[in-house]
């Protein structure tokens, strides 16, 4: 079967359970197993796993192992596995990654294997859950994004004046979820008892991490609190999806949005609350008393309450707040977050040291056009250009000073030695766009 036949037929069975879930909203679905092992299935499971790449698990087993020694087999005897239900989830492997706003978070890495199941599933239940997420949540959502999200919140704002915002943080809102009540919300809609098993095996299996001197430890925190969904996991996203579907069926449900006219905006475990101004400090202490109804808590340290315009705050990577163009005019607008350009920045640093001097200078400039370019592509709204000129100066001055020091040249600076004409022109170096206008075709 061609990857481009398993893919429509997929898609075509994605669309019928979706089209079921949506005639019927409380309809449950009893015969999802056989789905998940299906040839087509798991052959596009395998194909999207690949696409994403990832470092391999426990076991050492990467994508490039798989090939090498035969993916048709390989295949082959993952599906009778999950036929003969002789299928375990192995034990995660724990690694630890810098948080966006301060700390670290822990990441568990699946085995390909698990990987490939866990997308399998998600490629069966994702049309399923789909039709019941509130549109509130942006998320992990087919055709919904980031930036989708941050415009709502301008809209709301700026539009229906919308002004005292809640900027929430939730405390390690994916390890905190707890098991019983997450399942009852796969549940409704899942009666199949062989996907409820294995769902239930992911959020408690093993974590193994390595310490120092090659020594392994093992935790078994998640089944021993009954809590958390493994961040790293193909199926946390839409399992956490799921539970603050709860929080967002209670705010609207009860009516604390239209008595305090206030709209909610998600993204994975990221919220604000826009809300009529003097109505921000109740919606505020109400979100606090669902969460913990929730068994979630608030981080009070980094949840406050926002005037704007007076006052400006960040979401997804976007800083909100006043603004002044040209002749001093004040506006409501966005640019990219302090914290989102020094980002940007540590890993221009990071891609242009020593450790790189083994490299060709076309290789270095390839992995600085896919940071640019990545980074550039998502910060494309508000007002960025200011940010893109930061950026390229830098970038410039990186690149100039690594390819000096590569050459064991004298002087640090290498203007002279390496000119604009001979960076862009000769070496291809990705130029941000200058202007608005620049932007707009760009995006084009």
């Amino acid at each position: 079967m061609s990857l481009s036949t398993s893919r429509k037929s997929v898609e075509k069975l994605q669309s019928s359970l979706q089209a079921k879930a949506k005639s019927e909203r409380s309809y449950r679905f009893y015969s999802l197993w056989d789905k998940i092992y299906r040839e087509d299935v798991l052959r596009e499971a395998y194909r999207r796993s690949r696409a994403n790449a990832g470092a391999p698990g426990v076991d050492g087993v990467d994508f490039e192992a798989i090939e090498t020694a035969g993916l048709e087999r390989w295949l082959q005897a993952l599906q009778e596995e999950l036929r003969s239900k002789s299928y375990a989830p192995q034990p995660l492997l724990r690694v630890w990654i810098p948080k966006r706003k301060g700390g670290q978070r822990p990441l568990s890495i699946p085995t390909v294997k698990d990987r490939v199941v866990q997308t399998a599933v998600v490629l069966v239940l994702g049309p399923i859950f789909e039709a019941d997420l509130a549109p509130q949540q942006y998320g992990f959502r087919p055709g919904l994004d980031a930036k989708m999200a941050v415009r709502k919140v301008y809209f709301h704002i700026t539009q229906h004046g919308r002004r005292e915002v809640v900027d929430a943080d939730l405390s390690d809102y994916f390890t905190t979820i707890p098991h019983g009540p997450l399942l009852r919300c796969v549940s409704r809609r899942v009666a199949d008892g062989q996907v409820l098993s294995i769902i239930k095996r992911w959020l408690t299996v093993p974590v193994w991490e390595r310490a120092s001197r090659g020594a392994v430890l093992c935790t078994t925190e998640a089944r021993d609190r009954k809590r958390g969904t493994p961040q790293g996991g193909t199926a946390s996203p839409l399992l956490a999806n799921l539970y603050f579907r709860r929080f967002l069926l209670a705010w609207y449900a009860h009516g604390h949005s239209r008595r305090l006219d206030a709209q909610v905006v998600n993204y994975a475990d990221d919220l604000v609350i826009c809300c009529r101004p003097g109505n921000g400090a109740e919606a505020l202490a109400v979100m606090r008393r669902l969460m913990e109804r929730l068994g979630l808590t608030v981080n009070d340290r980094k949840t406050r309450l926002a005037h704007v315009p007076e006052e400006s705050f960040d979401f997804l990577g976007y800083t909100v707040g006043r603004f002044y163009g040209y002749g001093g005019r004040a506006f409501i607008g966005t640019e990219p977050s302090r914290q989102s350009l020094r980002r940007i920045i540590e890993r221009i640093h990071d891609e242009t040291t020593p450790r790189w001097n083994l490299e060709t200078t076309e290789k270095r400039v390839a992995a600085l056009n896919a940071l640019l370019r990545g980074w550039s592509g998502y910060f494309d709204q508000g007002r960025v250009i200011r940010a893109y000129r930061v950026i390229q100066k830098y970038t410039v001055s990186r690149l100039r000073r690594w390819m000096v020091r590569r050459q064991g040249k004298r002087g640090t600076t290498g203007y002279r030695q390496y000119p604009y004409e001979y960076l862009y022109e000769t070496l291809g170096l990705y130029k941000l766009p200058d202007s608005r206008a620049a932007v707009a075709k760009a995006k084009a």
